[in-house]
C-alpha cells in the first residue's frame, strides 16, 4: 500500500456506504465514469419562506484537506471495510474535478441546485457526507440567524451559543450567524479563525463569587473600564441597576438582563437608567431568545440581543434537509423516481428573475446546455468554485457573503420576510 501525503485530513467524514460503492465501482470499472452530483433541498423547513446558503467555503477547505492518512488506511484494512486495491486507490486520493454553486449568502428555495460536483464517480461519491454535513449545518444556522437579524431591525445581535452545541459546531455556527447578520460572537475561536468581532460579559457565577453585588461590579469596572456591560439581574434588578450606576457612574456602557419578562424589565430599566442620568447606557437582553421573541421586543427599549441555543440549533430546524444526488452519467441524465424522493436528471444551473424595481419574481432552474432567453434583470446564481480540484479565482469572502445576503433579503417580496408560516417567498420554475 502506498503512503498518503502527510497533513490534516477530513477523510474521517467518509461514510461506510460511500466506501462500499467506491470499492464496487472500482472493481467493475464504472468508478471512472464522468458524473455530475447535485446538492439541493426538496423543501424548506416547515413555515420557512427562504433558505440561506452557508458553509460553501468550509466545504472547499474540507475538500482541499480530504486525505486518507496512514492511520485511517490501517483502520480500514484492519476492519476489512475495503479490499487492498481500494486501499491503494484511497492512499493517493485527491479530488480533481470541478464544482460550481451558489455563493455563500445567496438565498435558496426548493430544488435550487446549491452545489454541482463534476468528476469521476469514484472521486465524487466520497464527498457526499462531508459536503452535506457542512452545508446542512451551516445553512440551517444561517437561515435561522437571518430571520433573527431581520426581526432585530438593525439592532445588533451577539452570538453566544457555544455552550449549547458540539465544540467544533459552535465555531461553524458562529461563522454562519455572522454571515447572516449577527454583529459579534462570544466564541474566541471563531474570532481567531474567521476574524469575527468578539464580545462578552460576565456570567452569574462571577456575581456569586463576590460577597456583594457591588464588589463584583467594582472588580469588573476596575479591570474593564466603564464601557463594559454589567449583569444586573442576579439578585434584585432594580437594586442592581442602582448599584451599577453608582459604581460606574452615568457613563456605564451597558447593562444585561438575562431572565424574567425581558420586555417589561427593559422598559423599567430604561426609565430607571434615565432617571439616574445614565441616558446613554445601553440595554442588552438575553435568555432563550429566538426570532419570534426578538420580533416581540421590537417596540421595547432594547439596544442589543444575545442569542444562544436557538441560533446554533437552527431555531427548530437543525438541518437544511439538503441531499447529494447523482444527476448525470457520461453526459446522460439520470434521476431517482422513488415516491416523495424523486430527483430531476441532468446538470442544471439557475437564475433569479427580478422586476425592474429589484424585487425577485422567481427562481428558474434550467439544463446547462439549454439556458432560457435572458431577460434584462436576470441574475445568474452559479459561480465557479473549484476547477480541476483547485480553488477558482476571486472567491467571495465572508464579508462579501454578508453583503450579498443583505441585498438578497431586500429583493424579496415583503411577504417573504414574514415570520409566520407560508409558501416560499418566490416560486421555483424547472425548465
Amino acid at each position: 500500500m502506498s503512503s498518503p501525503a502527510s497533513g490534516s485530513s477530513t477523510a474521517l467524514f467518509t461514510d461506510h456506504y460511500e466506501l462500499t460503492m467506491l470499492a464496487s465501482a472500482l472493481r467493475d470499472g464504472t468508478g471512472e465514469r464522468d458524473c455530475v452530483f447535485e446538492v439541493f433541498a426538496r423543501r424548506l423547513p416547515a413555515g420557512r419562506r427562504y433558505g440561506v446558503v452557508a458553509g460553501t467555503q468550509r466545504v472547499l477547505d474540507a475538500i482541499a484537506d480530504f486525505r486518507f492518512t496512514e492511520a485511517e488506511l490501517a483502520q480500514l484494512e484492519r476492519t476489512a471495510v475495503v479490499d487492498s486495491a481500494t486501499l491503494d486507490w484511497l492512499a493517493n486520493y485527491r479530488f480533481t474535478g470541478d464544482i460550481d454553486g451558489y455563493p455563500e449568502g445567496e438565498l435558496y428555495f426548493p430544488g435550487s441546485p446549491v452545489l454541482t460536483v463534476r468528476g469521476t464517480f469514484a472521486e465524487s461519491v466520497l464527498l457526499e457526507t462531508v459536503v452535506l454535513s457542512i452545508l446542512n449545518h451551516d445553512s440551517a444556522v444561517a437561515s435561522a440567524a437571518a430571520r433573527m437579524s431581520a426581526a432585530a431591525n438593525g439592532r445588533p445581535i451577539i452570538e453566544m451559543g457555544g455552550r449549547r452545541t458540539h465544540e467544533h459546531a459552535a465555531v461553524a455556527a458562529a461563522r454562519a450567524a455572522y454571515l447572516a447578520g449577527f454583529a459579534t460572537t462570544s466564541n474566541l475561536e471563531a474570532g481567531r479563525s474567521y476574524g469575527i468581532p468578539t464580545r462578552g460579559t460576565v456570567a452569574h457565577a462571577f456575581m456569586l463569587l463576590h460577597d456583594t453585588e457591588e464588589a463584583a461590579f467594582r472588580a469588573q469596572i476596575e479591570k474593564m473600564g466603564t464601557d463594559t456591560t454589567l449583569l444586573v439581574d442576579t439578585y434584585d434588578i432594580t437594586k442592581g441597576i442602582d448599584t451599577a450606576v453608582r459604581v460606574a457612574g452615568p457613563e456605564l456602557g451597558a447593562i444585561r438582563i438575562d431572565s424574567g419578562d425581558v420586555g417589561v424589565l427593559a422598559r423599567q430599566a430604561r426609565e430607571q437608567l434615565d432617571a439616574l442620568g445614565a441616558k446613554d447606557t445601553r440595554i442588552v437582553v438575553s435568555g432563550d431568545l429566538d426570532e419570534h421573541a426578538i420580533a416581540a421586543l421590537r417596540a421595547e427599549p432594547v439596544d442589543a440581543y444575545g442569542v444562544g441555543t436557538s441560533v446554533v440549533t437552527g431555531s427548530g430546524a437543525p438541518t437544511a434537509g439538503m441531499v447529494y444526488k447523482l444527476v448525470e452519467v457520461d453526459g446522460r441524465p439520470v434521476a431517482k423516481r422513488s415516491e416523495h424522493k424523486a430527483s430531476r436528471g441532468g446538470r442544471k444551473a439557475a437564475l433569479r428573475r427580478h422586476k425592474p424595481t429589484g424585487t425577485a419574481l422567481e427562481e428558474v432552474v434550467y439544463p446547462t446546455g439549454n439556458p432560457p432567453e435572458p431577460a434584462e434583470h436576470d441574475k445568474e446564481l452559479h459561480i465557479p468554485l473549484l476547477r480541476a480540484g483547485q480553488p477558482a479565482e476571486d472567491l467571495p469572502t465572508l464579508e462579501d457573503a454578508r453583503q450579498r445576503l443583505r441585498r438578497a433579503l431586500v429583493s424579496l417580496p415583503w411577504e417573504g420576510l414574514k415570520l409566520s408560516s407560508g409558501d416560499p417567498a418566490i416560486p421555483t420554475t424547472f425548465l
